[in-house]
């Protein structure tokens, strides 16, 4: 048999995933599980199996799907997630993570053929969005989304699609700015080549019709698409501050006036060309620094990580309830890997709780009947009932968003280079305009006029404010390609400016949930049995995690029981003497190996050494590029986790620089005393626990091992596998910041040129509209080739 057989026989025919475990035939094909073999079918049924064709083994695997959607048929929850509905359709638009390629747009656009109710469905692959309209008599919401997730495609919906639908991008406005500055652009250019060229004397009528055309074109371009910039320079002006969009807007309105003058009273033929590509290439330049990442969200907050509904028990029976509509007293239905909510009392269930996105704690909590369950962990057993004791509103999660640390506006980021240099570069501007004027005033007036408005037209920042967005915007793509995902072009300057780095622990260079323990012991299953017990009875991490590799055993009784806090346990168990902890707690420090990088709980049962566990959380691959750091600038380690790691990760931090068992305000407060300080600091951090820090550091970074998982609000995304490459991210941010410098200097020296003619009075619209479209063009291409150049000697390309 060919390889190609034996993979095609072993390898699912819907997702690509193997078939080792099981094996599940239909039409001659496999599949890995029922849930594929499904879709298969439903696809076939309908005569879609074309979906196929486009990419091989196109689907998402199917094992796990799962049908908790009941809450979709609840009417307040419908209200709220649609678009748009009468009594004919319903637009609903859809956020879909699993949307990779181009056989999912396929399939999602032909939804109409699965269920003919679906009007129709059309993908918007950068947002990761479909976009459904339904017949609203013939099908429901429920029965759309129960669809989309039997075809694996489940929309991802969350509390926060409930409280602000997501708002549409200012782009498809700045598109249509563009646009009409564009058009006009053109039209102006072809109606002043005459001009250019000359005009013979019985053509001079058209003369004056074309400059009137060309001050036509101007009205739209100044009134419409350069309209922003007079509004953003009034603003400034009132705020008593001068940025970059003043010398712009008065650039605009100065090219217009002297426009309209010299075309009305038949003087000259103006600056129309000159205006129109100004407002033109400073609107593509903004187009490319508003650039994103539509299937990211930087600004999510703690309503991202909640359902929009929770299962209420009502008597005997479960009933979907909002989660705005959750009472105090009710009780709750939370099922495996789902989230807490609010607050509540454990009233049946084994629960064990991952709080490590709320607190940073990366071992599940056990919690007994009758305990206090706060919101945002996630149980990770069987499902459990609970008893509400504080609203949603109330609870410690939403209290602990809601401080105003976690929420005030970011006035301490770091100003842009164009922020800083636009306010010295206007007041120049000024002056050297209003000196020009008085110095021709006492000879000739007009020319006065004159020189003062050229000075203004030739010396508009152009090339300054295009500099700065095409190098970040270029460095932000080349950033993307590695993994690095960056909110805006200004976060580039940002990263050349930190000093300081401050990382969480768990899941930032751990990886979450990925602990490693082994047992180094001899003992007899009896043995095991008391090591099992005696740790049952702590809610010591190390000790959770011994119960959880000895999950197989019986508790015995406990007669005596004392634990020393950071060092270990004794206990009688069955009247024998054990003690668990530090090789030093149990007088065992000739056992312990100080070279292990590992975290070691010692064991001792009546004064007999047993052996040991080693305990070690697995590293992600970037630790030591992050460790390479500290010659540059100052780590910190700053974790919600105890400290049993911080032998290890000695290496990479220095003792004293390290801090464990902080709270999320205490990591918040550490931020703010360093930036007191002087510093500029940037956080990297993956839950809950460290929105604080982020939003209050100079730069904030979320890392994520899955970019459509949630992540707190951030001015960046680094993919988990990038880690690795943080130093030489830092290292290129520095280099697009020098780019901008030297490409600044190329724009002076345009307008070294330029204010040669114009303080001299000769400045002719040709000579205008030479080095306005010179500059930019050189300022364009040096910053593309520049930034790229730059990037492939840091081998990011």
């Amino acid at each position: 048999m060919k390889q190609a057989e034996i993979d095609q026989q072993t390898t699912c025919f819907h997702c690509g995933n193997d078939c080792a475990d099981e094996r599940i035939e239909l039409d001659e094909k496999v599949f890995c599980c029922n849930g594929c073999r499904e879709v298969y079918s439903i696809l076939s049924q309908s005569g879609l199996c074309s979906y196929y064709a486009y990419n091989l083994h196109p689907g998402v695997n199917q094992a796990k799907a799962g049908k908790r959607l009941d809450y979709l048929k609840e009417p307040s929850i419908i209200r709220q997630l649609i678009d748009y509905s009468d009594e004919k359709f319903t637009t609903v638009t859809f956020y879909i993570p699993d949307i990779h390629c181009s056989s999912c747009i396929w399939l999602l656009e032909h939804l109409n053929k699965i269920n003919r109710a679906i009007y129709h469905s059309r993908v918007d692959f950068l947002r990761k969005q479909v976009n459904i309209r339904y017949a609203t008599q013939l099908t429901t919401l429920h029965e759309v989304v129960a669809l989309l997730d039997q075809i694996g495609y489940e929309p991802l919906i969350s509390l926060q699609d409930v409280v602000k639908k997501q708002a549409f991008d200012k782009k498809d406005n700045l598109v249509k700015k563009i646009a009409v500055a564009g058009f006009c652009f053109g039209n102006v250019m072809l109606l002043s080549f005459p001009e250019y060229l000359g005009i013979s004397a019985y053509e001079q009528s058209f003369r004056q019709f074309f400059g009137l055309l060309n001050l036509a074109f101007c009205l739209p371009v100044v009134l419409y698409s350069g309209r922003e910039y007079f509004q953003s320079a009034w603003t400034n002006l009132k705020n008593k501050v001068l940025n970059i969009d003043f010398p712009l807007a008065l650039g605009i309105a100065v090219l217009f006036i002297r426009t309209a003058v010299e075309v009305l009273a038949h003087t000259g033929a103006g600056f129309a060309d000159t205006l129109c590509g100004l407002v033109f290439f400073l609107l593509v330049g903004k187009f490319v620094q508003r650039k994103t990442y539509y299937h990211l969200s930087f600004e999510r907050d703690y309503r991202s990580f909640f359902p929009v509904a929770v299962q209420v028990i009502d008597g005997e029976t479960e009933r979907p309830v909002p989660l705005s509509d959750i009472q105090v007293g009710q009780r709750i239905l939370i099922r495996n890997n789902e989230i807490i909510p609010a607050d509540a009392i454990l009233l049946k269930g084994d629960a064990h709780v991952d709080f490590s996105f709320v607190t940073g704690e990366s071992v599940p909590v056990n919690k007994v009947l009758g305990e206090v369950v706060y919101a945002g962990g996630r149980q990770t057993g069987e499902a459990i009932e609970l008893e509400v004791v504080k609203p949603v509103s109330q609870s410690y999660l939403t209290r602990l968003w809601n401080n105003e640390a976690f929420t005030r506006s970011q006035e301490n980021r770091v100003q842009t280079f164009s922020e800083k240099i636009s306010k010295y570069f206007t007041i120049v501007l000024l002056l050297i305009a209003f000196g020009s004027f008085f110095l021709w005033l006492p000879f000739d007036l007009p020319r006065a006029i004159s020189v003062f408005t050229a000075v203004l037209i030739i010396a508009c920042p152009c090339a300054l404010a295009l500099s700065t967005p095409f190098t970040m915007s270029a460095a932000l793509s080349i950033f993307d390609k590695n993994f690095f995902y960056l909110k805006n072009t200004a976060v580039v300057e940002q990263l050349a400016h930190i000093d300081t780095i401050v990382l969480d622990k768990t899941g930032t260079i751990t990886i979450s949930g990925d602990t490693a323990i082994a047992a180094h012991i001899t003992a007899s299953d009896t043995e095991k049995q008391m090591i099992y017990s005696v740790c049952a009875n702590s809610t010591h991490p190390l000790s959770r995690l011994i119960c959880q590799y000895l999950n197989n055993y019986a508790k015995l009784n406990t007669n005596s029981y004392y634990e020393v806090p950071g060092r270990g346990i004794i206990a009688d168990i069955d009247g024998h003497f054990v003690k668990v902890g530090s090789a030093k707690f149990i007088d065992a420090t000739q056992q312990e190996d100080s070279s292990a990088k590992k975290t070691e709980v010692h064991i001792s049962i009546d004064e007999k050494y047993i052996g040991y566990f080693t305990i070690q959380q697995h590293y992600r691959d970037g630790v030591n590029a992050v460790q390479s750091l500290s010659s540059a600038y100052r780590l910190y380690l700053l974790s919600g986790d105890h400290g049993h790691e911080r032998e290890s990760l000695s290496s990479v931090f220095s003792m004293d620089d390290m801090f464990f068992d902080r709270t999320p305000q205490e990591k918040l407060d550490f931020i703010k005393q360093l930036q007191q300080n002087g510093h500029k600091v940037m956080m990297i951090g993956d839950g809950l626990n460290d929105a604080g820090a982020l939003k209050q550091s100079d730069l904030g970074i979320a890392i994520t091992d899955n970019v459509n998982n949630f992540s707190p609000g951030s001015d960046a995304i680094l993919d988990g596998r990038a880690l690795k490459k943080l130093p030489v991210f830092l290292k290129f941010s520095k280099d697009a910041l020098h780019v901008v410098y030297i490409s600044f200097c190329i724009s002076l020296t345009y307008n070294v040129v330029g204010l040669s003619y114009a303080v001299s009075g000769k400045l002719s619209p040709l000579i205008a509209a030479i080095l306005m479209p010179l500059s930019t063009f050189t300022i364009i291409s040096f910053t593309s080739l520049d930034t790229h150049l730059v990037a492939k000697q840091r081998k990011l390309i």
